[in-house]
């Protein structure tokens, strides 16, 4: 505004066009422009004096809007359309140029077509420029683009998806292939970007995936449980990147391009027959992309992280994360979840039969959770159609039943008396499995709390002397009372000496 007001200045003293433009440093046509404006305002020297420079703006700095042509009021009236267009799943500014131009002959061509759709996009999304802190977030995808290895023994190619992530203050990358966009994948990405940087970031910035993300929302999306589970074992939060909004990610969408220049294009050529070889190239590639210079800039990526964010991540747990598998089932009325993988069973306690219970498991451990407690631990055992108990879930009934065994009831018996041990020893030596003796041997020491230990042994005694072992021979005993035939035998004895009994003799 100083040069505008020097011109008018000039002018007003009647200096010359010419005269103007040496003094200045203008050019003519500037100062003829100017001048023009200055003799449509009708205006003097005086009256511009005192303006500020806004002012001053506002009367010699409008731009002269051109009316726009026929073609071009077409195109505008498209631009909503094609804009809308644009966001389908595939489509191409050149395919929606094809479509203008099919329809309109005498339209724009491709670089003019760009422009004016540049120009009404910029106005209707503008962009904002996000300053990432240290240490702040790690940015994770799949590329779109897949790789392959070659199977040694079929020779079928086998594609694999490309994992992705980005530190968003250094703009670290870790790239690596794994077989699939699965939880268990990108967990084990995100785990080992995790150690690649040597530090955990206070934020992980998915894309809205499967394995991510269990339901999408604008303001509260749920979390994956394991991938949750994740999260909290490495002390980091998960931010989803809204749905359909490719410009909160904008970083790893970038890298993404950046690997397919710079590790793709590398890689294309070569042959690789396993995942670990094809990860062994992917890290040769990887480390030259992270300490090439960054554009326009005298520093790398690996230069910046080192100096700037590494300190600033938050250190690694002491053990990696143990991946959980989940399996939903319901109690059976034995009390015991089954683990179908496996066809395994565990015991759980007996009241939550009937009731639906999860099954986190690993390659060692198997913990099962009702109503999100934690209700039973075992170890992990792969051996199908058997089971794991532990007796304090199961029923007083059933816990006393478990523990049944030959020597339980040979102890049982010895506290009553020698005789009775050695009586139920025969009785489990008669059977032809052990634990088909299990019921007599708990019949037949029921019996001493009814007639008394006394009886109990006489029975047995008499039982054995016979060679008759059983719960029906001890039972028939006791209800015949002959278990009392031996202390009777032993009072006749002592009667038959009395004078008044009549002996042998008499009868000869």
């Amino acid at each position: 505004m100083a040069k505008v007001r020097q011109i008018l200045r000039l002018h007003s003293q009647g200096k010359s066009k010419l005269q103007i433009s040496e003094e200045t440093g203008t050019a003519r046509n500037t100062v003829k422009k100017y001048l023009k404006v200055f003799e449509r305002l009708q205006m003097q020297w005086g009256d511009i004096e005192p303006m500020n420079d806004y002012q001053l703006k506002q009367l010699f700095c409008v731009d002269e809007e051109r009316e726009p042509t026929e073609r071009l009021k077409v195109l505008r009236a498209l631009l909503p359309g094609i804009e809308k267009a644009l966001k389908r799943r595939g489509m191409t500014i050149t395919r929606q140029w094809q479509e203008y131009l099919n329809k309109h002959p005498d339209g724009f061509k491709l670089t003019s077509f760009c422009c004016h759709l540049d120009r009404y996009l910029n106005q209707t999304r503008p962009t904002m420029h996000i300053e990432h802190k240290s240490g702040d977030k790690m940015f994770v995808d799949f590329a779109g683009e897949k790789m392959h290895y070659w199977d040694q023994q079929s020779g079928e190619q086998i594609k694999v998806e490309i994992f992705a992530a980005i530190l968003g203050c250094s703009q670290l990358v870790y790239v690596e292939a794994v077989a699939s966009q699965k939880k268990e994948d990108l967990i084990r990405g995100c785990e080992n970007a995790f150690h690649y940087c040597g530090g955990v970031p206070a934020a992980i910035v998915p894309d809205n995936l499967r394995s991510a993300v269990t339901k999408s929302s604008r303001y509260e999306p749920t979390l994956n449980e394991t991938f949750e589970d994740f999260a909290f074992h490495y002390n980091t939060t998960v931010l989803p990147a809204r749905s359909y909004r490719p410009r909160d990610k904008a970083l790893v969408e970038g890298v993404v391009k950046i690997i397919y220049s710079n590790i793709y294009t590398t890689l294309d050529e070569q042959n690789f027959f396993s995942l670990p070889e094809l990860n062994a190239a992917i890290a040769v590639q990887l480390e030259l992309l992270n300490n090439k210079l960054l554009t326009n800039r005298t520093y790398s990526r690996r230069q910046q992280f080192e100096e700037i964010e590494r300190i600033a991540l938050r250190p690694l747990p002491v053990y990696r994360y143990n991946f959980k598998h989940q399996y939903l089932c319901t109690v059976m009325k034995n009390g015991f979840a089954c683990l179908r993988l496996d066809k395994h069973y565990y015991s759980v306690p007996y009241r939550l039969i009937g009731k639906k219970v999860k099954i986190l498991f690993t390659d060692l451990e198997v913990e099962i959770f009702h109503d999100y407690n934690s209700v039973a631990q075992h170890r992990r055992s792969m051996r199908p159609h058997q089971y794991t108990v532990i007796k304090d879930h199961l029923a007083s009934s059933h816990q006393f039943v478990t523990d049944w065994s030959s020597d339980k009831f040979i102890d049982d018996a010895r506290k009553i008396h020698e005789d009775v041990a050695t009586y139920i020893g025969k009785v489990i030596q008669t059977k032809s499995h052990p634990e088909a003796a299990y019921k007599s041997c708990m019949g037949i020491l029921n019996f001493a709390r009814k007639v008394g230990n006394d009886r109990l042994i006489n029975a047995c005694r008499r039982a054995n002397s016979f060679g008759l072992y059983g719960y029906p021979q001890i039972e028939n005993i006791l209800q015949r009372k002959l278990d009392m035939i031996i202390e009777e035998e032993e009072c006749n004895a002592a009667i038959a000496l009395h004078n008044n009994i009549r002996g042998s003799n008499y009868y000869q």
